[in-house]
């Protein structure tokens, strides 16, 4: 018994006396799969684009508890890195086109009070697919939005959110992974002419 408390003792001394080294602040080494694209053209859509093979779309049927305003609104699910990308799909005409464009201008600007930056910047395709993506820098739960319109019929949102307390630095290798993936989709958008429920 006394070795037993005598090599117990020697053991805290020892310990207690080694120097201590603080291991410098790191995140979890992240796996990115290969880049692979296949196309989302399901019939009666009025749009089509590309998106990752490890994604996954999911028809959205629920807005807030009640039913979404048409039957073309997705999510795109990235199940490996717990985030996805909302879209919600609305018709001009039952819209204005106005209105639409200046709510999502208000979506994004309600980031303003967590955000050191919000950026606009105009696009167009090669599809002749026009919009604006918005990029917000900070503490934001989506700090990439954009919204694609032909500005007469079709007018489509999007933003991209992460399951997660958001914290710029920890996310922001996952979301310059998913960005690339995000601005594929954008790049690769088609409008259909089929609209019918």
């Amino acid at each position: 018994m006394k070795k037993q408390v005598l090599y117990l003792f020697c053991f805290f001394v020892i310990a207690c006396n080694s120097p201590f080294t603080p291991k410098p602040k790191g995140y979890f080494k992240i796996d990115f799969p290969e880049k692979k694209y296949q196309t989302f053209n399901t019939a009666n859509y009025p749009y089509s684009f590309e998106y990752p093979t490890y994604a996954e779309v999911v028809k959205d049927s629920t807005f807030f508890g009640g039913a979404t305003e048409n039957p073309w609104w997705i999510n795109i699910n990235f199940p490996q890195f717990n985030s996805k990308i909302y879209i919600s799909y609305k018709e001009i005409g039952k819209n204005s086109f106005d209105t639409l464009v200046t709510d999502a201008f208000k979506l994004t600007g309600k980031h303003a009070q967590k955000a050191y930056s919000i950026d606009d910047s105009a696009f167009a395709t090669l599809n002749g697919v026009h919009g604006i993506y918005f990029n917000v820098g900070g503490e934001v739960a989506t700090a990439n939005q954009f919204f694609l319109t032909d500005s007469t019929k079709h007018f489509l949102r999007g933003a991209l959110y992460f399951d997660a307390t958001p914290n710029e630095d920890s996310l922001s290798i996952v979301n310059r992974f998913i960005v690339a993936d995000l601005k594929h989709m954008i790049n690769t958008f088609r409008w259909t002419n089929t609209s019918k429920k």
